[in-house]
């Protein structure tokens, strides 16, 4: 009786996943666009882990400033710290924002940098994916942090004359103007590659626009010069903005057409740049 030869043919199970797949005539699509910019807006997300500073500042800023000047400067400026939280919190609330600005250009410097950027590059995924998922992942920021203003104004004895509405009006304008200083930070990343120097640049821009302001004081106190400078300081019209939507003193549609305009132009001019230099990179 004869023995049947061991059959040298490679069992189904240890097939190459690739060559099924081949012979299925079933490839993996690409990822599409909205599902590539959701999935590095979580990673970016998640990088908040390993960098918990980002959340932190985004804590703790608003927190400070509210705090501090409130209970400061509030009797001397505005006669009662409830007078003061109508002017204070919704300026608050937009220097907070623009502040946080600068982290998401930091991390994607930090991505240049570590070279997980050219790895990033080189997905067969739509190419402005990288940075729309990282905006996704600044808006969440922006809006963890309106919410530490709001919450906090409340538990001080804010009020909003503008309800709901008129809160969630001023966030969004808000959020939308921080959108737009996220693309220019992005931009300046991808030009340094180095985010301390992105965050010290950052800084060196917004710090003067948060304090020569109309957020902390009126102008009419200032001096002409000073004056001129705050009359056509983007922060300051987004404050007022975010003022007049959340007291609804109104008075908004000049002031709320001025943020949008800005926050347009921003976008218009830095959107092209910022993709035109993630094009570029390597």
């Amino acid at each position: 009786m004869s023995i049947p030869a061991a059959s040298t043919r490679p069992a189904a199970a240890e097939a190459d996943p690739i060559d099924v797949l081949l012979a299925a005539g079933r490839l993996r699509r690409r990822a599409g666009a909205l599902a590539a910019s959701a999935a590095f807006g979580r990673r970016a997300m998640l990088k908040i882990k390993h960098d918990p500073k980002q959340l932190v500042d985004s804590a703790a800023i608003p927190i400070l400033f509210t705090v501090l000047f409130t209970y400061l400067f509030g009797g001397a400026v505005s006669g009662s710290t409830s007078d003061y939280l109508k002017i204070l919190l919704p300026g608050v609330l937009a220097m907070s924002i623009a502040i946080v600005t600068m982290y998401g250009g930091a991390r994607l410097a930090q991505d240049v940098r570590s070279g997980a950027f050219d790895r990033f590059r080189g997905l067969p995924v739509w190419r402005g994916a990288f940075v729309l998922g990282g905006l996704l992942s600044d808006a969440a920021r922006y809006l963890f942090a309106s919410a530490i203003v709001v919450v906090l104004g409340a538990l001080m004895g804010y009020r909003p004359d503008g309800g709901a509405l008129g809160v969630l009006a001023a966030v969004a304008l808000v959020v939308a103007f921080g959108l737009s200083l996220s693309l220019l930070w992005a931009a300046l990343a991808l030009v340094i590659h180095d985010p301390a120097v992105v965050i010290s640049i950052a800084n060196a821009v917004l710090m003067p626009l948060s304090f020569a302001s109309n957020i902390f004081v009126q102008p009419s106190s200032m001096p002409g010069w000073l004056q001129a400078f705050v009359d056509v300081n983007p922060l300051s019209h987004v404050a007022t903005a975010a003022r007049d939507l959340m007291n609804d003193t109104g008075g908004a549609g000049g002031a709320v057409a001025w943020s949008l305009t800005a926050t347009a132009v921003i976008t218009l001019v830095c959107a092209p740049i910022t993709l035109r230099l993630y094009s570029k990179q390597g």
